[in-house]
């Protein structure tokens, strides 16, 4: 799992990373609502078939934005979880989870079923924004099949002995939807490293982000 932290640090963290950040102990098997502001990354590979292809052009592209399965962490995300009442109300489509350049395209027919998280993702005209629109044509063509969301952890679930048996280490139960960014990789672009924003880019975030959500704000400190 990625997380994003408070500094604006991007880092890679197994569950152990998570519980120590969240100030909750491993062995404490059970449900655990969280207080902590974190925003986490997580990654779902994108494939269509080419009948597939033919019908989602049109409209967008259908897509599983996150599903139970179990990550490379050790981690699942319930389906049942998700809170995106919020994120409709902006349900942007970001490349790479960057903050400060204006959304590549939006999130429609938001749906929930036992397998995961769906959408449609339908990206910007050519006439107004070119990145928008060419990373639509990388995904038609093959060339970008990544995304990823970004979302707040509202409760977690440490499993028992029997649940971990598959190597389960973390169960994400409730977690409201913030983003969702196509990436070039899987959970996130910036894995393994450490990322701030430089002070121009932080100059534009600010002037394009003057009327994002509180919450933006107390967990992006620099």
């Amino acid at each position: 799992m990625i997380i994003r932290t408070k500094g604006g640090e991007f880092q890679e963290a197994d569950s152990s990373v998570l519980l120590d950040f969240l100030g909750v102990k491993k062995e404490a098997v059970g449900l655990h609502k969280v207080s902590a502001d974190v925003l986490m990354m997580a990654g779902v590979p994108f494939s269509v078939s080419s009948e597939q292809l033919a019908v989602s052009s049109e409209k967008g592209f259908a897509w599983t934005l996150s599903t139970y399965d179990l990550d490379r962490y050790g981690e699942r995300i319930d389906p049942a979880g998700w809170d995106f009442s919020q994120y409709l109300k902006n349900p942007v489509v970001q490349w790479a989870h960057c903050f400060h350049i204006p959304a590549i395209g939006k999130v429609e027919a938001l749906s929930i079923d036992d397998k995961g998280l769906h959408g449609v993702v339908v990206f910007n005209d050519r006439e107004y924004d070119q990145l928008g629109w060419s990373i639509g044509q990388r995904i038609k063509n093959g060339s970008l099949k990544a995304g990823s969301v970004g979302f707040r952890v509202l409760e977690i679930e440490i499993p028992d002995k029997k649940t971990a048996q598959d190597g389960t280490t973390l169960i994400f139960r409730k977690q409201e939807l913030l983003e969702f960014s196509i990436c070039n990789v899987p959970a996130n672009p910036y894995a393994l490293t450490k990322l701030r924003m430089s002070n121009e880019e932080l100059a534009m975030s600010n002037e394009i982000g003057s009327n994002a959500v509180p919450f933006w704000g107390g967990l992006i400190q620099f």
